[in-house]
């Protein structure tokens, strides 16, 4: 619309009401959408892409409210913003769910076969993925649409097999025997940081394994003795006096009957335990390490699904645990066995599956990550380095890049990035290429596909046309501006977009990096399942609406703190909105048949006018600040300030004086005031509140089609008058403390009483005259007297503030002894005032290095101060006499 006349809001402010088709309208009208404007600075964020196994949580709620503030911002601040979509496939997690969904239905992936599962699972990410879209819309994200990805669409395959591939030509991708951590409930490899260690009871055995010399015998523990059966040495310390003539003996497995060699090897720690190790490479990682320096064989006796395999001999089919049960039986009843110890340790369980992950030797595919995270560390040392905030959490980065180890990327499942591997059936030759094999039939591929963040680490370039480097997106929108993230997936993903984007593109992926914590429940407890004390964000916009729970979210911690979720403050939101909502039609319905056009600030303005104007100059002026620095929970409390406390607590009060006068000039310059100051506050709050915003700003008379695309407000110095900010504070300062003194002595405004302002000096004095007006209505007296010379009268209740002294002379109301004891304890305060701002001032640390203007303000407080308590114990001297 162009120029828009009045409208009037509904009596009532309802959010579903106002929040129902906007998103609609927003979208349609493409104002979303990077319009590819080469006029204009282009600004890039990437949705961290959901992953399509279920419905967003409160966690996503927040992270993508932070992104839609920031786009919102940027776009009305003249940037060409592209804010990108996108969902992840998330391999294993999307795999459960399906085979979950699928033994529901009494069948498996492996009754399906691989082609059938797999159109399943895209089954299941279509209907899910609208899910997903519907909850953003229901959050009012600002996304662009028309360039959507997804992890396993055409584009970011070829990406991840260009990756792949080159990679490997490099020498970076290779495939080889290693221990691995393998899900047994899965029957897949997990990279180290998808497992997670919990300290679980357990068990230390003790046995001895004898010599095949028989000589005697050889102590060993372990906390799994089912891997036993899979042992080909036992290793001690060279330098260890106790074991060195057995080295280059043998030993008998027991059980088993094998004979096994003694080796001296330097990661023997001759002081734990009995300083002898058993060694079994194909079951620990660092057993596997010692293995191949000693050239042992491997043998594995487990298999995928952690049940033991023929190796295990007669245990052979058992579960991994029940064979370890019946073992321990075993090994006691020959007399191996001779002590179990109680033993706390730490054990891996899969992310995923929640199954205790198992040391597993497999031949899987791993990425060399030394070169690509030298790289990365040395890109925080220029100016180009990516900036987290806050900035503790790039020490939190270093030091899990300095400490890598080598990425298993390899999965055993169907759901994913199919390795770009073949094998020659006949020569079990190796190819690794872009595209398979031209005489197809004499190769097979590898079955295995990519870890998931394998994909999602090309995230910020992939989704820009990326290997097509002169794709019009990735040349105009990459690197991105900002990545919003919680400190959970640093490792995860984050690590791994900086080391891939470097590698591929020369150019870290994006400027900043805002990390956010965890949201928890009231209590500081992480949301979860087992608790029960998880909240749907679709629940909180139902009962309070979408603008509420953005604006608990965005302003409710600090960058990189965790969030506690209350349900009180959630509606006290609710409540800030509502107040807007009335506050913005009381101004609607007094502004009669303005227009856009008609909107006058030339006018005389009043002192109230003038406060209001200078006051709307510093919130643009703070909020833009905060904003920018990333600063929601400041930025929102700037506005909040203003437009409860200033807006609608005062201006609107002061405002029905000349618009329920007689003058019509006044009442225009009024009404034109409302108007503006309506405008740029809502332009203000629109990114963190969109629909409510949208709503009020399309019932104004303003210019323009949606405030989704107006100008974000700026500081004009022409509406910036401190001396009436100054004039309109001490104006309030007496208002306040006349209403505090009526109720102090129980007097209600409606009954007049008598005023005596006693105004420092002569310029004081006839400031206070001209705006008696706003005394006479808003203090009710019956009689105001404003003098530099007046007389402080007996019996009557003051204040000191800043500039005057108020007496309310109030016989037979007053309690003088009560009153003597009020001014005592004001004394007492004001001792405190002055006390912590002499002791500033008496500090050189502070006078030295603090900003000039900073120390004058203490300097103008300790003046204000002393002169207030000056004042106090003059009227207490007074009242004793």
């Amino acid at each position: 619309m162009e120029e828009q006349n009045q409208v009037s809001l509904p009596t009532k402010y309802d959010p579903t009401a106002i929040e129902q088709g906007r998103y609609d309208w927003w979208v349609q009208g493409k104002f979303f959408e990077a319009a590819n404007d080469k006029t204009k600075e282009p600004f890039t964020v990437v949705i961290p892409p959901p992953n399509v196994t279920g419905k967003l949580h409160l966690g996503h709620a927040w992270d993508t409210t932070l992104q839609d503030i920031i786009t919102r911002v940027k776009r009305m601040q003249g940037y060409d913003v592209l804010w990108l979509p996108g969902m992840d496939h998330a391999g294993i997690a999307t795999q459960s769910k399906v085979e979950g969904k699928l033994r529901e239905q009494g069948t498996s992936r492996y009754d399906l076969g691989r082609e059938k599962f797999l159109e399943k699972a895209w089954e299941w990410k279509s209907e899910y993925a609208d899910f997903i879209r519907a909850q953003w819309e229901k959050l009012g994200l600002g996304l662009d649409y028309s360039r959507e990805r997804f992890t396993l669409d055409d584009g970011l395959s070829e990406a991840v097999r260009e990756v792949f591939v080159t990679l490997y030509e490099k020498g970076l991708i290779y495939r080889g025997e290693y221990i691995i951590n393998w899900d047994p409930a899965t029957k897949t490899a997990l990279s180290d940081i998808e497992v997670i260690y919990e300290d679980v009871q357990g068990a230390f055995y003790h046995m001895s394994y004898p010599l095949a010399d028989g000589s005697g015998h050889i102590e060993i523990a372990t906390t799994r003795p089912e891997t036993m059966l899979g042992d080909t040495a036992i290793a001690v310390h060279p330098e260890d006096e106790r074991y060195q003539h057995l080295i280059g003996k043998k030993a008998i497995l027991p059980i088993v009957g094998r004979e096994i060699e003694i080796v001296g090897d330097d990661y023997v720690d001759m002081e734990f335990g009995s300083g002898a190790v058993k060694i079994t490479p194909a079951h620990d990682p660092n057993d596997f390490e010692i293995g191949n320096r000693h050239n042992l064989e491997r043998i594995l006796v487990m298999n995928e699904d952690g049940t033991m395999n023929d190796n295990a001999g007669k245990y052979a089919g058992m579960d991994r645990f029940d064979a370890r049960k019946q073992l321990v039986k075993d090994l006691q009843a020959e007399g191996i066995l001779f002590k179990i110890e109680d033993h706390m340790h730490s054990v891996g369980h899969s992310e995923r599956s929640g199954a205790v992950v198992e040391p597993y030797l497999s031949t899987q595919w791993f990425v060399n990550m030394q070169p690509l995270s030298d790289a990365a560390i040395d890109l925080q040392k220029g100016d180009d380095k990516v900036n987290f905030v806050p900035d503790r959490f790039e020490k939190t980065y270093l030091n899990w890049m300095e400490n890598i180890r080598d990425w298993c990327i390899s999965r055993q499942l169907w759901w994913g990035h199919r390795i770009p591997a073949w094998y020659h059936k006949e020569t079990g030759e190796v190819y690794v290429g872009r595209q398979e094999p031209s005489d197809r039939e004499n190769w097979v591929q590898d079955e295995d596909v990519l870890d998931t963040w394998f994909s999602s680490a090309l995230w910020p370039f992939s989704t820009m046309g990326w290997p097509d480097e002169n794709s019009e997106d990735f040349k105009r929108y990459f690197p991105n501006d900002v990545l919003v993230t919680g400190y959970d997936i640093i490792f995860f993903w984050v690590s791994r977009m900086i080391f891939q984007s470097i590698e591929f593109t020369e150019r870290r992926p994006f400027k900043d990096v805002l990390i956010h914590g965890l949201v928890r429940d009231a209590d500081g407890r992480k949301m979860s399942k087992s608790l029960g004390n998880g909240v749907d964000p679709m629940d909180v916009i139902d009962k309070y609406g979408a603008d509420s729970l953005r604006y608990f979210l965005s302003t409710g911690s600090t960058p990189g703190q965790d969030l506690r979720f209350q349900w009180e403050k959630v509606e006290s939101t609710w409540n800030f909105a509502n107040k807007i909502w009335n506050a913005s039609r009381f101004a609607l319905m007094n502004m009669g048949d303005l227009k856009y056009e008609d909107i006058d600030l030339t006018g005389e303005k009043s002192v109230a006018d003038q406060w209001i104007l200078t006051r709307l100059n510093e919130t643009i002026e703070q909020v833009t600040k905060n904003v920018d620095k990333y600063e929601f929970g400041e930025a929102g409390r700037h506005l909040y300030n203003f437009i409860w406390d200033e807006f609608c607590d005062w201006y609107i009060e002061m405002a029905k004086l000349p618009l329920y006068g007689e003058d019509e000039a006044a009442k225009h310059t009024t009404r034109s005031i409302l108007a503006y100051v309506l405008d740029q506050t809502m332009r203000m709050l629109h990114p963190f509140m969109p629909f409510i915003t949208e709503e009020i700003w399309q019932a104004l008379p303003t210019k323009g089609e949606s405030i989704t695309v107006a100008a974000w407000p700026q500081f004009r110095e022409e509406f910036h008058n401190e001396q009436a900010a100054a004039e309109m504070d001490r104006l309030v300062s007496i208002i306040r403390s006349v209403r505090n003194i009526r109720a102090e002595v129980d007097t209600p405004m409606s009954k007049q009483i008598k005023l005596m302002i006693k105004a420092t000096d002569k310029d004081i004095e006839a400031e206070l005259d001209r705006n008696r007006t706003y005394l006479e209505r808003f203090c009710n007296p019956s009689e105001l007297t404003i003098d530099v010379d007046l007389q402080a009268p007996d019996k009557a209740m003051s204040s000191v503030v800043t500039g005057a002294e108020l007496y309310l002379p109030l016989e037979g109301l007053i309690n003088i002894d009560e009153e003597i004891a009020r001014l005592q304890k004001e004394r007492e305060k004001l001792d405190k005032e002055v006390e912590r701002v002499q002791k500033k001032l008496a500090n050189e640390g502070f006078t030295n290095k603090a900003p000039a203007h900073v120390v004058e303000e203490e300097r103008a407080k300790e003046k204000d101060y002393v002169e207030k308590r000056a004042k106090v114990e003059a009227r207490i001297v007074e009242l004793k006499q």
